[in-house]
């Protein structure tokens, strides 16, 4: 149960007995985020409140294992060894929505998908969330890495998030002033969990909202790769595209074992079927040690890489 692939199965062991029968040793993680690479988490828990949350922190506290907060896993890469600590997942009681058309605002959960946000906003006609439709991540780890697209993103619709410390226990609302947004971070640290948002739109047509969305569903599928991928790989520099960068180093096409820079949009990496994680971050390093002897531009990760020892650097 306790496998010798982690460093530590004593670790493990004490974390799974705080969670208790519902927590899941040895639990699939990679295979779970969109790129379906990557290992598995030693343990995976998910929280349902605020006394679920507080017993994910006691187990890390007991066991001196590292929590990590997994969404829908579209910026998430896991090495092929797999996470040696806490996956922790929210589970349906974030996943509800409520709207007030009055006032054009929008209250979700933190587990909520952006494309399920967006679609459903316009049901009752609120509009300005059409942009979340296009990111296939959820509200709460768009809220921690101001996720966006298409002209829009977290920080220019966010009012608000309920935040809980995973150290101190307890929860508190913070208005979107308070959370430091910049372009895909904040200054939320691991040990704080976003569980609700409320957002702000603007009353609209129902079927405007609609015909707009289909716009961007559109313009995605024609322009962005779909499969085994966890979207944008690398932070755009200041005004400037990382994919310009990449396409005009004549990248696109580059492959490196099962993993494959799209040849539909540069900044994408594309995995084969039963890929490995170790060639998509075999092939980040030799894109930026390309672009970066190309343009003299180092690119940043955007992707969130866990279970590694050391991320990508150009040689």
């Amino acid at each position: 149960m306790f496998p010798e692939q982690w460093s530590d199965p004593d670790a493990v062991r004490r974390a799974a007995t705080v969670l208790g029968d519902d927590a899941r040793v040895n639990a699939p993680l990679g295979a779970l985020t969109t790129s379906r690479v990557g290992g598995p988490a030693a343990v995976a828990y998910v929280a349902n409140g605020l006394s679920d949350l507080q017993r994910a922190a006691e187990a890390a506290a007991t066991s001196g294992l590292e929590i990590l907060i997994v969404g829908r896993g579209s910026n998430l890469l896991v090495a092929d060894r797999g996470f040696e600590g806490i996956a922790l997942f929210l589970g349906d009681a974030y996943a509800q929505i409520e709207f007030d058309r009055a006032n054009a605002t929008v209250t979700a959960g933190a587990a909520v998908a952006l494309p399920v946000l967006a679609r459903q906003c316009a049901v009752p006609g609120i509009g300005g969330l059409e942009w979340a439709v296009g990111v296939p991540g959820s509200v709460g780890g768009a809220v921690r890495m101001n996720a966006g697209g298409h002209g829009s993103d977290m920080a220019s619709c966010l009012i608000d998030a309920d935040i809980v410390d995973l150290e101190a226990g307890t929860g508190a609302t913070r208005d979107v002033s308070t959370l430091d947004l910049n372009y895909r971070s904040s200054g939320l640290q691991n040990r704080h969990v976003v569980v609700r948002a409320r957002l702000s739109g603007r009353r609209a047509p129902s079927s405007k909202v609609t015909d707009q969305i289909a716009d961007i569903v559109r313009w995605r599928r024609e322009h962005q790769p779909g499969g085994q991928n966890s979207g944008s790989v690398f932070m755009n520099p200041p005004a400037e595209s990382a994919g310009a960068h990449i396409d005009q180093t004549g990248l696109r096409g580059l492959r490196i074992g099962t993993a494959e820079v799209s040849r539909l949009h540069a900044n994408f990496i594309v995995s084969d079927p039963g890929g490995t994680a170790a060639d998509v971050v075999a092939l980040m390093a030799e894109i930026r040690r390309r672009v970066a002897e190309s343009t003299g531009i180092v690119l940043q990760p955007e992707v969130r890489m866990v279970g590694f020892e050391t991320a990508p650097t150009p040689s």
